[in-house]
């Protein structure tokens, strides 16, 4: 049977990440039904401890996993570590005498608590009084309601705005005071009407426009090097971590550079153009375009993309370029000479190029129904497809 383990960000007021809450499902074609609950919440637990490991998928960050009754009544949280596991309590669990001591429990043993997609009701008292955290889902509340939760329950508790998908959603939800925020507002981009590229940034996007035209070759990477030491420093780090696991450790520049050969300094500069263009922005930008782009790269051979492993590298990469920028996407690939494949691919043209990219964007999300009809679709084999994504994972780890 196959596991797919997914995480979405949970970002802190500062927009840095604080956890990650761990989606599941064990077949692709199945969709868990009420009884199916214990064991997606069991095999979530098995996967991210024993198979996956827990810091792989959460970089050491807090892990938010759903827990039905049967699981809080049987104690099964007690199977992951205090300091790293928040027991979400699902919306649907009847607050009897049966819950309140077995989350009194779970609270005595240093474990956090969180209500998910909270509406009030006053049988929810005794666990909104254990509760560390309240969840409240962004999409299906308004304005008033969201702000009257706080103002009902106190602000001795956390609130956590979950599905907050634009900037507008979060920029309210910090008003009125909310410590954690759930959604992909982050990867948006803001647009202002007249506003140019910063001149720091402008510095990164020339990179990106010389390292992918036709003319820079070398001797030019090489020249680069030599004039930027921080830059030097960069790529020796790089080259003699576990990514290659060298037997002898590499020193100088013109070494690392044949080893690396120009496909592998193009793919890694264009990293640290990115990295250096999202200075001001999340670290999860960064880290979302890294998976994006290794899970496109290794997905490439498998879908008869062998010869274009680097733009399908470069396809997820560029993903997120616009929130990096604060431009339009359209008028940002218009000034990169990068194929004309990964420009339809980002602006939605139906190609497999944009197969690939959806199939990236509906496993980041959790949305399982879509991932298996694009792994058919695909003729991919879904074990694979769960590994790519870990060794993504595992990659952004590395690098980061």
């Amino acid at each position: 049977m196959n596991h797919y383990v997914a995480r979405q960000p949970i970002f802190g007021r500062d927009q840095e990440v604080s956890a990650y809450e761990l989606l599941y499902r064990s077949e692709l074609y199945n969709s868990y039904n009420n009884r199916d609950g214990d064991r997606a919440t069991t095999d979530v637990i098995t996967n991210s401890l024993l198979l996956i490991g827990l810091d792989t998928l959460t970089r050491g960050k807090k892990a938010f996993i759903n827990f039905t009754r049967n699981l809080l009544e049987n104690e099964v949280a007690t199977l992951l570590p205090t300091g790293l596991a928040v027991v979400e309590i699902l919306e649907d669990i009847e607050p009897d005498e049966k819950i309140i001591e077995a989350c009194k429990k779970l609270k005595k043993m240093g474990y956090q608590l969180a209500l998910d997609d909270f509406v009030y009701d006053q049988k929810f008292k005794p666990l909104i009084e254990l509760a560390d955290i309240i969840k409240v889902d962004f999409k299906a509340t308004g304005a008033e309601e969201r702000k009257a939760i706080i103002n009902r329950i106190g602000k001795n508790k956390k609130y956590l705005a979950e599905k907050v998908e634009t900037r507008k959603d979060f920029i309210q939800a910090l008003e009125i005071g909310y410590s954690y925020f759930q959604g992909y507002f982050f990867s948006k981009p803001i647009i202002v009407s007249g506003k140019d590229i910063p001149c720091n940034k402008l510095i990164y996007l020339q990179l990106l426009r010389d390292l992918h035209s036709q003319g820079f070759d070398f001797d030019q990477i090489e020249s680069l090097f030599k004039r930027d030491v921080s830059l030097s420093y960069q790529l020796l780090k790089y080259i003699n971590s576990a990514v290659f696991s060298f037997r002898s450790e590499i020193n100088s520049i013109k070494q690392a550079l044949v080893m690396l050969g120009q496909k592998e300094i193009n793919k890694w500069l264009s990293l640290v153009a990115l990295k250096g263009m999202g200075k001001d922005k999340p670290d999860e930008l960064f880290v979302t375009s890294i998976c994006r782009a290794t899970l496109c790269e290794l997905i490439a051979p498998k879908v008869g993309l062998s010869n274009c492993r680097s733009d399908l590298f470069l396809l997820g990469m560029f993903s997120l370029i616009d929130a990096f920028l604060d431009q339009p996407l359209p008028a940002i690939l218009a000034g990169l000479p990068i194929s004309i494949e990964i420009k339809k691919a980002l602006l939605g043209e139906q190609s497999i190029f944009n197969d690939v990219y959806n199939l990236v964007l509906f496993y980041e999300k959790g949305d399982w129904e879509n991932l298996h009809e694009i792994t058919l679709k695909l003729g991919l084999d879904e074990a694979e497809v769960i590994r790519f994504y870990i060794d993504s994972l595992e990659m952004v780890n590395q690098i980061f």
